[in-house]
């Protein structure tokens, strides 16, 4: 049971509305502790779609304060709630996800109230929330057989940003979060088993009617480029790199993987929703497919 280190891609997407690639959130179960990284567009639905529930989430880790990456935030608390959840909820999140939290609870209080008398439901422990703020790096929990540590990222202008190492069963799983090119989160990741990292794919972002040269630029910026997304596994000695936050959501799958295969040496995955990487077994699962999770330990090129 302590071993267990998996990750479900619950949402491989962005901004951009796309009904194949929901906002961005990931299952982690670590040790014996289920975790969600991120709560976006749809996760509530993706947590059910791959066989759990909001009841069942230890804690939920949030790497930065941006709508794709929190909306659902309520949703998971009302939904957890529906599902019978009879423990509070514990929150971890950068400086300011504790007045986002009390602000979005704050909105929904009379509905909630009126909720709560009409459906008369045994337990209000889901209502309960334990806020966690980060302004450090370092290990965060380390229970149940399994080790969390948050890294700092770069996705200025919004500061902090956040990745996450998930250690259990002596192997380690690194999300990036959103940021561009980190060498802080390439030390971070160091011979890791897995990086789930975000990836930008330049020259096919709709521009005409929605984007200016200068917004485009700007967004690109604090992303990481497909071109350079190998560069982090490659550097950080990885044995897997796995594709998720795919900007855009409809990229051209061929090239992205060309392009981040240029400077890895290793297997590379474009991540899809309800794809499962289970780094105990060794294997990936998606839909009704499952193969052995692809690695190369050592020999990557080191860029």
């Amino acid at each position: 049971m302590g071993e267990k280190l998996s990750i479900t891609l619950l949402g491989t997407g962005c901004p951009s509305v796309s009904t194949t690639r929901y906002g961005p959130a990931n299952l982690v179960h670590c040790g014996e502790m289920t975790l969600l990284v991120d709560v976006g567009s749809g996760a509530t639905q993706r947590l059910v779609g791959c066989g759990t529930s909001g009841a069942a989430i230890d804690a939920l880790l949030i790497t930065h304060i941006h709508t794709d990456h929190l909306v659902d935030l309520y949703q998971f608390i009302i939904t957890s709630w529906h599902q019978n959840r009879d423990r509070k909820q514990v929150i971890y999140g950068p400086p300011g996800i504790r007045d986002f939290v009390d602000a979005t609870m704050a909105v929904w209080a009379s509905e909630r109230e009126l909720r709560i008398r009409w459906e008369k439901r045994t337990s209000l422990a889901a209502f309960d929330i334990e806020v966690h703020e980060l302004d450090n790096e370092g290990l965060i929990l380390d229970q149940a057989g399994g080790r969390v540590s948050v890294v700092m990222v770069e996705h200025q202008p919004v500061e902090p940003a956040f990745g996450f190492v998930f250690e259990a069963g002596g192997m380690k799983l690194v999300v990036s979060g959103d940021t561009r090119y980190c060498d802080n989160l390439v030390r971070a990741a160091q011979g890791a088993d897995l990086v789930v990292h975000e990836v930008f794919v330049h020259g096919q972002m709709p521009v005409k009617g929605t984007r200016t040269k200068e917004g485009l630029a700007n967004v690109a910026a604090y992303h990481t480029a497909s071109t350079d997304v190998g560069k982090v596994a490659a550097r950080a000695g990885a044995g897997c790199l796995l594709l998720t936050h795919i900007v855009p959501p409809d990229a051209d799958r061929l090239r992205l993987l060309s392009e981040a295969r240029a400077e890895f040496d290793g297997p590379v995955i474009v991540g899809e929703d309800l794809m499962t990487v289970d780094l105990v077994e060794g294997t990936v699962c998606h839909g009704n497919v499952t193969f052995a999770l692809p690695s190369v330990k050592p020999g990557k090129r080191t860029g």
